[in-house]
């Protein structure tokens, strides 16, 4: 009779359990879809804002080497918004073209193709309730792509 009473005890907590950490699973979806909402109404509100920022940052990296950063333009509608499984956090791939200009004696001045504006992605993160930048691009790539190449890391959010 003790063995009966002891499993089912056993099981009542396994089920427990189990629905505990389903029920954890939903908040953190809900919450997260909340938070992606949240994110999204604030890039098309600070459009404008985060692609002068985003020129700024990129230009501080120093990349690439011999030009300056001379123009960011996101392109109109909302950025692919991802989860960075590593960091944390929400992740805006927005398509964007770039421009830039030779630095003087940076050895690029004679390159023609200089001025030729350059398609890719801007990398914005969600952190304290608005989207910061480092200025990370990556070139040549829609963000549909640029999640396909760091699936390892980046998840999509709906």
């Amino acid at each position: 009779m003790f063995w009966l009473v002891g499993r089912i005890l056993l099981l009542i907590v396994v089920i427990g359990l189990a629905a505990a950490w389903l029920g954890i699973g939903v908040w953190r979806s809900r919450r997260m879809a909340a938070q992606s909402r949240r994110a999204r109404r604030a890039f098309e509100k600070h459009r404008a804002e985060l692609a002068e920022e985003f020129r700024v940052a990129a230009g501080a990296t120093g990349k690439p080497r011999g030009l300056a950063w001379r123009g960011c333009e996101l392109a109109v509608g909302p950025p692919l918004v991802a989860y960075d499984r590593i960091a944390h956090e929400l992740v805006a791939l927005a398509s964007a073209t770039f421009s830039f200009e030779a630095v003087p004696g940076g050895g690029m001045e004679e390159v023609e193709a200089v001025g030729d504006l350059r398609d890719g992605v801007a990398v914005f993160t969600w952190r304290e309730g608005r989207w910061q930048t480092d200025g990370r691009a990556v070139f040549n790539h829609s963000p549909e792509a640029t999640l396909k190449r760091f699936s390892e890391t980046l998840s999509a959010v709906g």
